[in-house]
């Protein structure tokens, strides 16, 4: 080979080792990911007055996800958030209207009042999520007590507002018209950039313990949501929907196989603990079609760390792990790592 050809073969090679760089760079990045494609990190119970004396708190490490436990009190017609008391809040909502606001008051507020934080601190933070709020009905519903899937809808609805990513949002087609039903718009991959979702929260519902070991509770919140889904995409008023239910636990295959058929097509939101999903779920499944996947206990995933303060080493090799096992959420008590609780990684 001659001096100039050896020559040019070193100038292409450098070249190419410049552009990787520069191409790398341009890649998408975090923002421009569709929601369902991305691997967020969650808090626990993010409610308590322990982990944060204000909820607004809580958002400030920058989490992807927060929770909520609330009791259906069908005496005083009001949902309470707290860890036990049935009758009685405990938690560190102050009923904010202001972002100055956030930060002081009393607590133990409502349900209410805590959409009513989420949404002030989210319009202070416009760029920030988008959040999935979880919410646990510890004990379910109580339709024919007045508090069923229609009550909590109009209260997510008048204090979360137009900040709600709804069911509706999803069947959303950018061209005109919609998806027949939720599991058509996952699979069709609908779900907005986390740009475009910027600002904005989802909120999750799940069965709640007390619910889940009641014998004689024969109708579960996840089943119940399914089917006030279903009647209303059939009256043509899926608009008025502001909750997507969850299937709750890991279990292989499609787990919807436990519902009737009719209402396993609204289930796009899949729950349950990380080192369970781990045992031999093939969790490929839910990221292929798009569906979104809450790994819980994400500490508990051999070798284990600790639940509340892991090394930020250790929580971020963890919240990885995770996100390549497909993942959309890695929930946990990391409450003291906003460094990883802000973290969005590529799923899978």
């Amino acid at each position: 080979m001659t001096v100039r050809r050896i020559l040019a073969a070193g100038l292409l090679a450098l070249a190419a080792a410049a552009v990787i760089p520069v191409q790398q760079a341009a890649a998408a990045g975090p923002g421009e990911l569709p929601f369902g494609s991305a691997t967020t990190v969650g808090l626990h119970n993010t409610y308590d007055p322990a982990a944060f004396p204000y909820l607004a708190q809580g958002l400030d490490t920058g989490t992807g996800l927060i929770e909520l436990d609330a009791w259906t009190d069908t005496i005083t017609k009001e949902w309470k958030v707290s860890h036990s008391n049935p009758l009685g809040n405990a938690n560190n909502c102050v009923n904010a209207t202001t972002a100055a606001q956030l930060y002081s008051g009393g607590a133990n507020k409502n349900l209410e009042a805590c959409f009513d934080d989420i949404r002030v601190w989210l319009a202070a933070h416009p760029t920030a999520g988008p959040l999935v709020v979880k919410l646990e009905l510890k004990g379910g519903f109580a339709a024919n007590r007045g508090m069923g899937p229609k009550e909590l809808d109009a209260l997510i609805a008048a204090h979360l507002g137009s900040a709600a990513f709804r069911p509706a949002d999803l069947l959303a087609k950018a061209g005109g018209g919609a998806y027949p039903s939720l599991d058509d718009a996952a699979r069709g991959g609908n779900w907005p950039s986390r740009a475009a979702l910027a600002g904005r929260a989802m909120v999750e519902v799940i069965p709640g313990t007390v619910e889940e070991s009641n014998p004689f509770d024969t109708l579960h919140t996840d089943v119940e949501y399914g089917r006030y889904l279903r009647d209303l995409a059939a009256a043509g008023k899926l608009g008025q929907a502001q909750i997507f239910p969850a299937v709750h636990g890991a279990a292989a295959a499609d787990p919807r196989s436990r519902y009737e058929a009719a209402i396993r097509p609204w289930f796009v939101l899949f729950d349950g603990d990380a080192a369970a999903f781990l045992n031999g779920i093939d969790t490929s499944w839910y990221d292929s079609r798009h569906y979104l996947l809450v790994m819980t206990d994400a500490q508990n995933v051999a070798p284990a760390i600790s639940g509340t303060d892991p090394t930020a080493d250790q929580a971020r090799a963890r919240a990885v792990q995770l996100a390549a096992a497909h993942a959309s959420v890695v929930s946990s008590d990391w409450r003291h790592l906003p460094e990883v609780q802000s973290l969005v990684l590529p799923r899978g």
